[in-house]
């Protein structure tokens, strides 16, 4: 062994272990990142813009596919973490990850991750149907592509992962038998590109210049095209849902105001607020900017006012 790989082998085994919090089952927990789970609140979207959402069965219903969706996404993060152990113990932030650190052994998080990968579509079938049983694994057999190799290949990486939250904004409407608009598909699958392509804006902005910082796929990318594609996307998004509150649909106007274009503002000010983030390089967390920032958590209540009023016809 030569004097350098002495050298490198001394240094490797006097860096200090990642701290391990708590046990085993904290460490399940943790992997199947709690702080993600906002996301999957757009199960109540579709339910929502058709104004079912306040029934009980609805109500029932869409708490069931919350926590089934939850599942499938805990059971990828086990997976990818298990994939990914050797690479994320070289990252700075990632090495603290349960499965990194040794918290959780790396046979355990697949164990855990195949197990609810199994057991959440096949509940699904049975309590909710096939059709949310269907859009289920599909999106398990989407993301476990991702986790394998399509994260890998440009521009697919962005494609893969806003499909996720399109189907998460999908299986509502599929689990009441909502048919979903147009509008809706459009504004919620464009608003989903707008957040994940800033979020890799962010990440190439934070992490140029430190090696074994970032994701591999990032140095293919740059910053000017993710700019491009946080910026097309969101100008879409906002076109969308202008065009959902401008058609009446049919529907005879008789609220106090104008509610449906009235929304308009607020949706138009929450985009531009975040992409304030955006921009800076900060929006890495989208859960965190939607958690944290004041001002966007009082133009979001604004708009679920306004677009509540607006569904109800009041």
């Amino acid at each position: 062994m030569t004097e350098t790989a002495v050298l490198r082998q001394r240094t490797h085994q006097e860096r200090p272990a990642p701290p391990r919090k708590g046990g085993l089952l904290a460490g399940l927990l943790r992997t199947a990142r709690p702080k993600q789970w906002v996301k999957n609140v757009l199960v109540v979207a579709a339910p929502a813009a058709a104004g079912e959402l306040f029934s009980r069965h609805a109500l029932g219903r869409l708490a069931l596919v919350f926590v089934l969706f939850t599942a499938c996404a805990a059971a990828v993060y086990l997976v990818n973490d298990a994939r990914d152990a050797d690479a994320d113990r070289a990252h700075p932030v990632k090495r603290h990850r349960p499965v990194a650190a040794g918290q959780v052994p790396v046979p355990v998080a697949y164990a855990v991750g195949g197990c609810l990968g199994i057991l959440a579509p096949a509940a699904a079938a049975w309590l909710c149907g096939p059709a949310v049983a269907a859009l289920l694994t599909a999106y398990l057999a989407m993301q476990l592509a991702y986790c394998i190799s399509l994260k890998h290949v440009l521009v697919v990486d962005l494609a893969v992962v806003t499909t996720g939250f399109l189907m998460r904004a999908m299986i509502g409407g599929l689990a009441l038998g909502i048919p979903l608009s147009r509008w809706f598909l459009i504004t919620t699958g464009f608003g989903a590109l707008f957040m994940v392509s800033a979020k890799r804006y962010s990440e190439a902005v934070q992490m140029a210049g430190k090696a074994g910082a970032t994701r591999a796929l990032l140095t293919e990318y740059t910053t000017g095209y993710l700019r491009f594609v946080w910026q097309l996307a969101a100008g879409v998004a906002v076109l969308g849902y202008c065009l959902w509150a401008m058609e009446e649909g049919g529907v005879p106007h008789t609220s106090v105001l104008p509610w449906r274009q009235l929304s308009m503002v607020a949706f138009i000010l929450a985009v531009l607020r975040y992409a304030v983030f955006a921009d800076r390089g900060t929006a890495g967390e989208p859960e965190d900017v939607v958690l944290r920032d004041r001002a966007l958590a009082l133009i979001g209540v604004a708009w679920v006012a306004m677009y509540g009023l607006a569904v109800a016809n009041w």
